[in-house]
């Protein structure tokens, strides 16, 4: 595939390894690239969790498949509203804790432009 979405190649608590972005605590990948993930540009908090605005940039990219990470300890929580969002537009979603989301994510990467948000602790 022409984009790519990077691979993780390590996971543990508080710490991602990305192929290509190097190491970090949180993650947005997409098709050809990815960032850390800034909960501050949105605003995000653990309660009510992803948002709309989270999840926009991974559609920007041209995901077709969507992994959002609840973090370590299932604390992280899924608004709605984003849910419905990608529901809306067609992308599978795949909400998991985070081990599970790396593994579901770096499976999909190899066959579907896929996104994530990757939250590395609670």
């Amino acid at each position: 595939m022409e984009h790519e979405s990077p691979l993780i190649t390590h996971v543990s608590w508080g710490r991602m390894v990305v192929e290509g972005l190097g190491e970090g605590k949180d993650f947005k990948l997409y098709p050809g690239g990815g960032r850390p993930w800034d909960w501050n540009e949105t605003g995000t908090r653990h309660r009510p969790g992803i948002q709309p605005a989270d999840v926009r940039e991974l559609l920007d990219h041209g995901s077709q498949a969507i992994v959002l990470s609840r973090g370590m300890e299932l604390v992280l929580e899924t608004c709605p509203e984003t849910l419905e969002l990608l529901k809306g537009k067609g992308v599978e979603v795949y909400v998991e804790e985070t081990t599970a989301a790396v593994q579901r994510y770096n499976s999909l990467a190899g066959t579907v432009p896929v996104g994530g948000l990757f939250h590395s602790t609670c």
